[in-house]
């Protein structure tokens, strides 16, 4: 009787993020038997009845796969991000939020100070005269209640603990996942580590089926709901930001296919060291204007272009955060 392979043992964890990477797991349907054959989870909170302790209790590189998503927001969020890489092979920044701070990184904008302001003084719901705000630790009659420490910057999972690969998107498409896990399983080659699994090496714009025209300039841009899309000219032409230009393939490019542009959750192509850079770039050479005034009036149409440009990548990116 041919000897049985022994399964993988699979961890997934949520840090800072809003649950969808979790739910994506879930999405593989019937390619679920083929994970449960091949791996055991010994680590999912949100799924199964596991606690921290025992994951303490774990050996060293006891688990061969960690899929790690969601930033590091808290000290909570720190502390799991170390014990996981200890006691992990592999680890994975799955999606965009461990891949390079997400939609949470946006916080960077702010300082830690404008955030517990605004929730605990300043909401239209707030009432709060003492200006009483959550502190990390607290005596009362029954004992002593901590929380987790609320940091000023929000990280990517890299700039904390070494990342063996990268598996983008917001949420990663779950095919990409099921690829990379039975690759893992199957002792496929992998790439180096440090490297983007699950994603294309070429741009959205490279994939996408929609009409372009060669040197198309344009002189002014709308918000999505300010213009008729015909289904078939390319945002960009349209007008409409579309983050294509600077986002590596590897989703299918469904956000398009379903009318509405790219926001740029799979992150750069490889050697674009800031995505937000590549996108400014990329406006600028479809600009009609030439003169600054012109510029600076077609530049106002753009709504937000921080958030816009580095919606997914603040915390990696050569911005970082609002200077204190």
């Amino acid at each position: 009787m041919e000897e049985q392979k022994p399964k993988l043992k699979l961890a997934v964890y949520w840090a800072a993020a809003c649950g969808g990477c979790c739910v994506s797991v879930l999405d593989v349907h019937e390619a679920l038997f083929t994970v449960i054959s091949a791996a055991d989870l010994v680590f999912w909170p949100i799924a199964l009845d596991f606690k921290y302790a025992d994951v303490e209790a774990m050996p060293d590189g006891h688990i061969d796969v960690t899929l790690f998503n969601g930033a590091i927001r808290n000290s909570e969020n720190e502390h799991m991000a170390k014990l996981l890489r200890k006691k992990t092979k592999v680890l994975v920044a799955y999606g965009s939020c461990s891949h390079m701070g997400g939609i949470p990184g946006l916080a960077n904008f702010s300082t830690k100070e404008d955030i517990l302001r605004r929730v605990f003084e300043e909401t239209e719901s707030s009432i709060n005269p003492e200006k009483t705000r959550p502190q990390t630790e607290y005596t009362v009659p029954e004992g002593k209640l901590e929380i987790p420490e609320f940091f000023n910057d929000v990280r990517a999972l890299d700039k904390v603990v070494s990342v063996d690969y990268y598996l983008p998107g917001c949420p990663p498409q779950t095919e990409r996942l099921v690829e990379v896990f039975m690759a893992i399983v199957t002792g496929a080659q992998l790439p180096p580590p440090g490297s983007v699994v699950g994603a294309g090496n070429k741009s959205q714009c490279d994939e996408c089926n929609r009409k372009k025209t060669e040197n198309k300039v344009i002189s002014k841009f709308f918000r999505p709901w300010e213009i008729f899309d015909d289904g078939e000219t390319c945002f960009m032409e349209q007008g409409v930001i579309c983050m294509g230009p600077a986002t590596r393939s590897g989703c299918g490019h469904r956000c398009i296919l379903g009318n509405a542009p790219c926001r740029g959750c799979y992150g750069p192509l490889e050697k674009v060291e800031d995505p937000g850079a590549k996108m400014m770039s990329a406006i600028s050479s479809i600009i009609e204007a030439k003169e600054s005034e012109e510029i600076e009036k077609v530049i106002a149409d753009i709504a937000d272009p921080a958030g816009t440009f580095y919606r997914f990548s603040l915390p990696a990116s050569m911005m970082r955060r609002k200077l204190i």
